[in-house]
């Protein structure tokens, strides 16, 4: 990566609801040494964000850059060292960028969680990125770093990994308008295309190398009410599943299956026990199949489309700032041993708490260099940037805290941990 660069950051879609509250984010927190730059489409309107961001901002650079503008996506990728992109559907407008940055050696975050569209980038520039030292990284923010970094803190403490279970125990936020647009495109896709959503389906379409992958019998995401003993509460399907579970395996197989090869993992939404707890995980799974059957029909997709938020509009500011989220994720190694990684963080997750992600993320790459892992090509949180990530979240005011269960007193993460 060039040091000549004149920028360290520019985050692209500046103007979009989830590309402000970054850049306000890091207006807020960024050592003032970092060079930001935002970027998007419109003149105009970056030069309104950067006059909402405060004296901090006011001398931060504007990128003026279509999506479908092939050479000054070229230019954008070319000017800094890290851009972090906002801009969705992914799959409609991310590509060009995703293939500029792999191309320039610039490092790259995004927040997509499309499956067939990191599919893609794999595909088409894994090598690309490899042979230029750029990392492409995807999934930075509530898709997928609990999951993925979550998990590699509890192999750093534990070692070798077996059954794993990421339970959102208690979460407030609205729907991301953006996120719906999203699956509502992907759906489509795979509506119209079988061999599409063959790789949709698979739990391992993001692997490296999908043939090495182990045979762990059924894998599939949780759709009905399940009760689980071990952990005293009924357990119902978690939206985000679809694309958390298959970043979280490729982290596993980058990582030449450093978890362990009966490494299994699944996400769920957690409820309590009884009969409460029971008709609360019922009516989760129900919601979510008639959504995800709504978004796919044609008559009830269009009357879904006039009530679900729209691309580009979000929560209002005392809405992002009461809203939270917990997760733990339980894991038991082939010894026996349980561990759980518990993850607090404040604000809406699908806004205000993956702002503070994506914009750490960007953080991590600009300023991190020399402490990340040693890697390049089409990556995940955990193998781009690794526990530098949630080092820098907990200094954010996030949770991050690694138990071993059991016997005697908890073994807790070496990390400080920072309460919310």
């Amino acid at each position: 990566m060039s040091a000549e660069r004149g920028l360290d950051v520019v985050v692209y879609g500046a103007t979009g609801f989830v590309g402000r509250l970054t850049a306000e984010y890091l207006a807020r927190s960024a050592p003032p040494e970092v060079r930001i730059g935002l970027g998007g489409r419109s003149q105009s309107k970056l030069e309104q964000v950067r006059s909402s961001l405060g004296a901090r901002a006011a001398d931060w650079p504007l990128v003026v850059a279509d999506s479908s503008d092939a050479g000054a996506i070229e230019q954008l990728a070319n000017a800094t060292r890290v851009v972090v992109t906002t801009v969705g559907p992914y799959a409609k407008y991310g590509m060009p960028l995703a293939e500029a940055c792999a191309r320039a050696g610039t490092d790259y975050a995004d927040l997509t969680g499309e499956v067939l569209f990191i599919r893609d980038t794999i595909d088409r520039f894994h090598d690309v990125a490899r042979a230029s030292g750029a990392r492409v990284v995807h999934g930075c923010g509530f898709d997928s770093i609990p999951g993925d970094l979550g998990v590699l803190l509890l192999h750093e403490a534990a070692g070798e990994l077996g059954e794993t279970t990421l339970v959102v125990t208690a979460l407030k936020g609205g729907p991301s308008g953006g996120t719906i647009d999203s699956v509502r495109g992907q759906l489509a896709e795979m509506r119209s295309n079988p061999a599409r959503a063959r790789i949709g389906a698979d739990p391992y379409a993001l692997s490296p190398d999908r043939s090495a992958e182990p045979q762990l019998g059924d894998e599939s995401d949780l759709r009905m009410p399940e009760y689980s003993p071990e952990l005293g509460r009924w357990l119902g399907p978690f939206v985000m599943a679809a694309i958390n579970t298959r970043q979280v395996r490729r982290s596993n197989a980058l990582r030449s299956w450093a978890y362990g090869r009966r490494f299994k993992y699944r996400e769920v939404m957690g409820f309590p026990g009884g009969l409460a707890g029971r008709a609360q995980a019922t009516a989760v799974a129900l919601g979510t199949g008639a959504l995800f059957a709504g978004l796919s029909f044609g008559p009830t997709r269009s009357v879904l489309d006039r009530v679900l938020p729209k691309p580009g509009e979000g929560p209002s500011e005392e809405a992002r700032r009461k809203g939270f989220y917990k997760v733990e994720i339980h894991s038991r190694t082939p010894s026996g041993e349980r561990w759980v990684c518990r993850e607090v963080a404040q604000g809406d997750p699908g806004y205000a708490a993956t702002a503070v992600m994506l914009g750490e993320s960007a953080l991590a790459l600009a300023l991190d260099r020399d402490r990340l892992p040693d890697a390049a090509g089409v990556l995940t949180p955990a193998t781009a940037i690794g526990s530098v990530l949630p080092e820098r979240l907990r200094a954010a005011g996030q949770t991050w805290q690694v138990e071993r269960l059991g016997a005697g007193a908890a073994t807790t993460s070496p990390q400080p941990v920072s309460a919310t």
